[in-house]
């Protein structure tokens, strides 16, 4: 099974995601939006909430991505599958294996839980442990880390949710 974006506008990814699931994916298909978790004070209590990963994108598994294609031609609001030239792009393995470590089968991505020790984020809970990849920026406010993953074949920004619970000097 390989993975195919479809880029949809933002704000539509629900929309599509519906559309496709009661439209035309078949069993051995799936289609679906990756979700990060992260929380929020709303009225003095914490809530988590769920947040669109990629914004303007819906990702698909299929064998065959042609034939797929041809079916979701009825779907409205969508924009295309990514592609070069005239041949369907799958995402890489490494793009692929990203999406499982972090979302795991229900493609989201859980709250993270670490500190911070003089200028090194260490996570000790959540999808983040253990990874070594490049954490950009730190809302501790908003709770969130805009990492820095390779995905859609360039360098890209995503927001996770992270929750600092210490400044260790």
């Amino acid at each position: 099974m390989k993975w195919y974006v479809i880029q949809v506008m933002s704000g539509q990814e629900h929309i599509v995601e519906n559309m496709c699931k009661s439209c035309v994916i078949s069993e051995d298909e799936e289609v679906f939006i990756p979700m990060y978790e992260r929380r929020k004070k709303i009225g003095g209590n914490w809530k988590d909430e769920m947040y669109i990963l990629f914004p303007g994108y819906v990702f698909l598994c299929t064998e065959n991505v042609e034939d797929l294609y041809e079916r979701l031609k009825v779907v409205p609001k969508l924009t295309k599958i990514l592609k070069t030239g005239d041949e369907f792009i799958p995402l890489h393995d490494t793009e692929v294996e990203f999406m499982m470590r972090f979302g795991g089968k229900n493609h989201v991505v859980e709250m993270s839980v670490g500190y911070i020790e003089g200028d090194k984020v260490v996570v000790t809970e959540g999808p983040m442990t253990d990874w070594q990849g490049n954490v950009k920026k730190i809302d501790r406010h908003k709770r969130i880390a805009i990492i820095e993953v390779e995905m859609f074949g360039r360098m890209t920004d995503v927001t996770v949710g992270l929750e600092v619970v210490n400044k260790v000097e």
